[in-house]
């Protein structure tokens, strides 16, 4: 594994909340604690003349059965699974679920269910399960062995659906669909694959001992772009088996959308609209990791003029922002974490300017200095090429913008898992 040069770990400002500086305490009671998480998106259609999807994957999608995988990140005797229906604008019902395992070394093809894994999922007691437009709902409790780094399997059948679906495309996994309901059926031999998560919002396990939950939110560095379907090399993948390796039990929830901005609704809601959901609500969460502002920055100037007055009102309203999110964080006795914005003078999408990258600086410089934050993880310091601060590392660098898998590893390597032994109690 490449190692980086000492002058490039990771800082982190002691910027230190009073509460924050006292005694660990227990992470949360014995209970239930997010084990994965996505955000939820509002499907968008089809770009004109694309290639119409396989018939199971046609939308809306009726009478269709899903089987989902994804991959938790803590230990547990049951699960639970939320629904979501929060951007459908008409009602969402399910026929049945269910919940299993994947046998290991199948993740990355057609999966296959662990023999003896497969469990019904109720809701409310009943099998079926009717959603109204932006509703969501817990399944019931059922026991199943669940251990860290598992592959799960959550299958759907999904009656009737929204004709525009909640969802999350950047999963970085394929789903599998088949016609009819197959939910109590392990072998599924005609489905056929898309990389997504239908109406998924969460999974959370219960687990036999208190832990740290870690949040990650953000845009498409933490949302994992350029990762390959199947290969679980986002930054967070990466952090959780680290974790495992240093033998530190904590759950790490990747909430990242691809192409988010602090301020604006883009590609999903920004996050200043949806923290308090897709972070501070998951269940057990002690902690939040917060990178972004690389999109409203490079945004705000793409075939746009700016002008000193306006670069100077973005500015503000950022850090404004910023401060939003902290004090929201600081209510709920979660700590946060916030990254200092990445390089990006290499982007070809959004080609910044040296005032563009002035401004960059300066935002920097005031979240390591002046904002008050739990603590500051700065990816922009191990990130940056020393000869071209503007610039990533050639060799973490992926297209100007993102982080190679290198870059990605590099991230978690650096994250200081001693900030997750931190406690910030409720204000």
């Amino acid at each position: 594994m490449h190692k980086l040069p000492r002058r490039t770990t990771l800082l982190v400002a002691a910027l230190l909340l009073a509460g924050c500086a006292t005694p660990p305490r227990e992470a949360v009671p014995t209970g239930w604690l997010a084990a994965w998480g996505s955000a939820q998106l509002d499907q968008q259609p089809a770009a004109p003349g694309s290639a119409p999807p396989p018939a199971p994957w046609q939308a809306p999608l009726n009478d269709v059965s899903l089987r989902q995988v994804l991959r938790t990140t803590a230990a547990g005797s049951a699960v639970r699974v939320r629904v979501s229906n929060l951007f459908g604008q008409q009602e969402l019902r399910l026929g049945a679920a269910s919940v299993a395992l994947v046998a290991p070394g199948t993740e990355s093809g057609r999966p296959t269910l662990q023999d003896g894994s497969l469990r019904p999922l109720s809701f409310g007691g009943r099998r079926d399960l009717r959603l109204a437009p932006g509703a969501e709902a817990w399944s019931d409790p059922v026991p199943l062995a669940v251990p860290r780094l598992a592959d799960v399997a959550v299958q759907m059948h999904l009656l009737q659906s929204p004709a525009r679906a909640t969802v999350h495309l950047g999963s970085r996994i394929n789903s599998w669909a088949v016609t009819g309901n197959q939910v109590d059926r392990s072998d599924w031999p005609a489905a056929s694959s898309q990389v997504g998560w239908w109406h998924l919002a969460a999974v959370d396990v219960q687990a036999a001992q208190p832990q740290p939950v870690l949040v990650a939110i953000g845009d498409s560095i933490t949302d994992g772009y350029g990762v390959q379907p199947g290969s679980y090399q986002r930054w967070t993948d990466a952090l959780s088996r680290r974790l495992i390796t240093q033998g530190q039990a904590a759950s790490v929830v990747n909430t990242g959308i691809g192409g988010n901005r602090l301020l604006r609704d883009g590609l999903g809601p920004r996050v200043l609209e949806r923290f308090e959901r897709d972070a501070l609500a998951r269940s057990g969460a002690t902690h939040a990791v917060l990178l972004v502002g690389v999109n409203d920055l490079g945004g705000s100037h793409r075939q746009r003029p700016t002008t000193p007055e306006s670069r100077a009102a973005l500015l503000a309203e950022m850090k404004a922002g910023f401060s939003t999110l902290q004090a929201q964080a600081r209510a709920r006795g979660v700590c946060l974490f916030v990254s200092t914005v990445m390089p990006y003078g290499g982007s070809g999408y959004y080609q910044p300017q040296p005032e563009n990258e002035a401004d960059r600086q300066a935002l920097n410089d005031w979240i390591r200095r002046d904002a008050g934050f739990d603590a500051v993880v700065d990816f922009d310091a191990i990130t940056r090429d020393p000869a071209r601060p503007s610039h990533l590392r050639k060799e973490l660098d992926n297209d100007g913008l993102h982080p190679s898998m290198t870059g990605y590893q590099a991230m978690a390597d650096a994250f200081p898992l001693d900030l997750l032994q931190r406690r910030c109690p409720a204000l």
